[in-house]
């Protein structure tokens, strides 16, 4: 969804600067855990330059396109069995209650429930070499709550 709706951006105006894009792509492949200085360091801008010019050229700050990428890599990990502890430490949340904040706020509901859900096993994210083309299956409490 989020390349999709990039895309839409980048044929209706101008391209975006090659920082940004380098930005927006590290943020991606760190799978989350990309700090906002630190990118502003490696593409040699300060901080407030780089909040400026992703928010102008992309629509939201980097902290708030970190926020998706994170939750959705904790989230496939939460599934595949792995503990809210570990998952919180290596997704870059500050601890664990703030990975709960971020579930509650994306889905409504608890990591526990979360973790719980079949349609996050249907790729190899979650479920290396268990991915089927069956198609997910969303519990009606979950499909109300996620814009799938």
């Amino acid at each position: 969804m989020t390349d999709a709706l990039l895309a839409r951006r980048h044929e209706a105006g101008p391209p975006v600067d090659p920082e940004v894009a380098w930005a927006w792509h590290r943020i991606v492949s760190s799978r989350g855990p990309a700090r906002v200085g630190a990118l502003a360091a490696e593409v040699g801008w300060s901080r407030k330059r780089l909040w400026s010019r992703f928010r102008s050229q992309l629509g939201l700050p980097p902290k708030r396109a970190v926020k998706p990428v994170r939750f959705d890599r904790a989230a496939h990990r939460l599934v595949a069995g792995e503990g809210a502890a570990r998952v919180a430490a290596d997704a870059g949340y500050a601890d664990q209650s703030h990975l709960h904040r971020d579930v509650m706020a994306f889905t409504g509901l608890p990591p526990a429930t979360v973790a719980a859900e079949r349609f996050l096993a249907v790729d190899d994210i979650a479920r290396p070499g268990r991915g089927t083309a069956a198609g997910p299956h969303v519990s009606g409490d979950l499909r109300r709550r996620l814009p799938l």
